[in-house]
């Protein structure tokens, strides 16, 4: 990875997942409200060595399913679920499969119903993206999206419903916004660090930038965790953030290897959204 990567913030990541995780309330809630996509807004990568066939495993693999119940104020809002799925093909060469799946509740569904999966590839060293696939219905809108990645001229394609759009200039070591939190999970995370990323949707490439608070023992269903938390700079996220004068949005990662999130909390105008882990398939040991 050229240092031109490591130069980049995840502030780009963090505009980006909001752009394409966003969910509107009907009514006099009609302003732009990552609803099931605030999971997801903080995630981002540091730059680092990539993985080696024989270096030690990732602490993730096939079979990790992490499912997270969403809440807004007092109400169920819905369930996303993060998963590793077998490797497959691409291009003519093994990636990485991830998986995001979120859907609202019969509550919200009554007036903004919302389905979405989200599949990533990555190269097997973990060093960029390979592909990535966003099939969407929020309320009335419906979208299939595809971005391709042509490494060879740097540029990424975006293609909704078979239309291509104009491809974006990307530099090396440039992820998805969900292959992204993947990556993350490889590093050695620090209190007080700030941490950068390149970051493309497909749609434009933008720059983020978020920082390590604290470390802190939290209780989550139930459960306590170590965790890291985590605020990401909200400068460049729009809509109902842009509003709030005192937004913000925490971040709770574990400090163990695995750096899964356990929750996220945000701050609004229209009062808080939260995530918290309920679930957590932890994947098969490989075997020897």
């Amino acid at each position: 990875m050229t240092a031109c990567a490591a130069d980049f913030k995840v502030k780009a990541m963090i505009y980006a997942i909001h752009k394409i995780l966003r969910g509107r309330f009907a009514g006099h809630f009609k302003k732009k409200i990552p609803l099931l996509g605030l999971l997801f807004v903080a995630f981002f990568w540091f730059q680092a060595a990539p993985l080696q066939a024989d270096g030690p495993q990732p602490p993730f693999g096939p079979g990790e399913k992490l499912t997270f119940r969403l809440k807004w104020t007092v109400f169920n809002a819905g369930e996303a679920v993060l998963e590793v799925l077998p490797n497959e093909m691409i291009g003519g060469r093994e990636a990485r499969h991830f998986v995001m799946r979120a859907k609202s509740n019969a509550f919200i569904d009554s007036f903004y119903k919302v389905r979405e999966q989200i599949d990533a590839y990555t190269d097997l060293a973990m060093t960029r993206s390979v592909l990535y696939k966003k099939r969407q219905i929020e309320g009335k809108a419906n979208r299939d999206v595809v971005v391709t990645f042509d490494w060879q001229n740097f540029k990424a394609q975006f293609i909704m419903f078979g239309d291509k759009y104009p491809p974006v200039a990307i530099p090396p070591g440039t992820f998805d916004p969900l292959s992204v939190f993947y990556y993350s999970r490889l590093l050695q995370w620090d209190v007080d660090r700030e941490i950068s990323c390149p970051i493309t949707d497909g749609e434009k490439f933008v720059i983020g930038r978020a920082r390590i608070i604290k470390r802190e023992t939290i209780k989550v269903a139930g459960r306590s965790y170590d965790t890291f938390l985590i605020e990401p700079d909200l400068q460049h996220i729009g809509g109902v953030f842009e509003k709030s004068k005192d937004a913000k949005i925490e971040l709770w990662v574990t400090a163990d290897h695995r750096h899964i999130p356990v929750k996220i909390k945000s701050k609004v105008v229209v009062g808080s959204f939260i995530g918290e882990l309920i679930s957590d398939l932890a994947p098969h040991p490989p075997r020897q």
